[in-house]
């Protein structure tokens, strides 16, 4: 398939490219970027005049609920919700049912998330069996089976002794663990930040020494193994400045922050809104507003979505009963946006958080536009305003914090691998 995307804004930070131009695909690939390659004939023209081009998305953290949870979602409902976002390549972490925490689980996975031919999906081994903190898993077959690294998930290792042996295997084959830092003590029986909000409302408290501890040990640990960690979900100002004085050691640190937390804090609890009982929890307005800067000026890698789709039923209860987790493949792209426009950034470095910078984290050849590259790309109307509603949102999970809320930036077009994943248009896609 030969496709002409013309007159499109191309938005490509790995380039600095930021130009109105045609972009050309042929056989899977952009061969073509602000000029047609001689003898280059078309078989689908896209007009994209007053949209952007742009990389596609990689996301770094989208539960897609199989195996084990096909009641609150499946891999159909959530890929076609990544690429109704502009979301071409996700991580998804290994808390299913099992666990994938063998080679045969991973491979059953890819397999099947191959044969939809929707998005490309990269699956995060368990870096304990079972997730239970207590045996390590075979890292290095499940690293041939596909995974790109190795993680707990929202599960602390209580065990410091079992962390530091799992460090030490991933250092040595140079394998990258991927870390939610929690202590399993301090945040233990917990359902919000240990401020204002849980006080009046009488909600058992996470601090923020929880993860503070956390990182201080993980870091500790790092420097005995020589292991490389990536930390997710930072929460707090006080977990920021420890990452960066490590940044400033030399340690091998990277870390990301989910999308809401970069516009919401305690405060948006209100009266026990369970949309917004999220795991790290929603902090200070402080800490939020260290989140959005450490974003801004490189300390934080990454935005994820951090989507995890539950059940209506299980967010109709009370806050500390309900079930942890939101819906955001189809709200990384405005959301994103919406945080580039309020700190200033231009169009390529916001974007970068969202593409380039995953993919580097990830290990991967996506994030790019350039020559020769895949052609994984999302089409997006910046100006697009819509309405967040449970109609509008292809995710089975329909539960958000930002429901009835208004975004500007829509994707129009998805392309994976060449291929027109996703379009708009009511008559080509039957989610628009």
């Amino acid at each position: 398939m030969k496709i002409l995307i013309r007159g499109a804004r191309l938005i490509d930070a790995t380039q600095k490219l930021d130009k109105v131009g045609d972009l050309c695909i042929a056989a899977g690939r952009v061969i073509g970027v602000d000029r047609t390659p001689e003898g280059f004939t078309p078989n689908r023209t896209i007009d994209a005049q007053g949209l952007i081009v742009a990389p596609g998305l990689v996301d770094l953290s989208a539960r897609l609920r199989e195996p084990g949870f096909e009641y609150l979602a499946t891999l159909e409902s959530e890929m076609a919700a990544a690429v109704a976002g502009g979301v071409t390549s996700l991580a998804c972490p290994p808390d299913t049912d099992p666990t994938l925490d063998e080679p045969g689980l991973v491979e059953m996975l890819k397999y099947r998330a191959q044969g939809l031919n929707q998005c490309r999906v990269f699956p995060i081994g368990a870096l304990t069996a079972g997730l239970e903190g207590q045996r390590i898993t075979e890292m290095a077959e499940l690293r041939d089976a596909g995974c790109l690294g190795f993680s707990q998930a929202m599960r602390p290792i209580a065990d410091t002794q079992v962390l530091a042996r799992a460090l030490a295997y991933a250092a040595t084959f140079n394998f990258c663990v991927w870390l939610q830092p929690q202590d399993a003590h301090l945040g233990h029986g917990g359902f919000a930040h240990d401020g204002e909000v849980a006080s009046r409302l009488g909600l058992a408290a996470i601090p923020v020494t929880a993860e503070t501890v956390a990182i201080a040990t993980i870091l500790l640990l790092m420097r005995e193994t020589g292991a490389r960690v990536h930390f997710c979900r930072i929460s707090s100002a006080r977990g920021l400045d420890m990452i960066h004085e490590a940044r400033k050691e030399g340690l091998p640190v990277t870390c990301d922050v989910g999308v809401h937390h970069l516009h919401l804090s305690e405060m948006d609890i209100g009266w026990f809104d369970s949309n917004c009982h999220l795991s790290p929890p929603l902090r200070s307005i402080r800490d939020r507003d260290a989140l959005r800067a450490a974003a801004c000026n490189g300390l934080i890698d990454a935005i994820c979505s951090d989507h995890s789709p539950v059940d209506e039923d299980t967010k109709q209860v009370p806050f500390a009963e309900s079930s942890i987790g939101a819906t955001g493949l189809e709200l990384l792209l405005p959301l994103t946006l919406k945080w580039g426009k309020e700190r200033g950034l231009g169009l390529g470095e916001t974007l970068e958080r969202v593409t380039a910078k995953p993919a580097q984290i990830l290990g991967i050849a996506a994030g790019t536009l350039q020559e020769g590259s895949l052609a994984d790309i999302c089409i997006f109307d910046p100006n697009a305003e819509w309405k967040v509603e449970a109609a509008s949102i292809v995710s089975q999970g329909k539960n958000t914090p930002f429901l009835g809320y208004n975004m500007q930036g829509r994707v129009q077009y998805t392309l994976v691998g060449g291929q027109l994943i996703f379009d708009r248009s009511p008559k080509n896609n039957k989610n628009a």
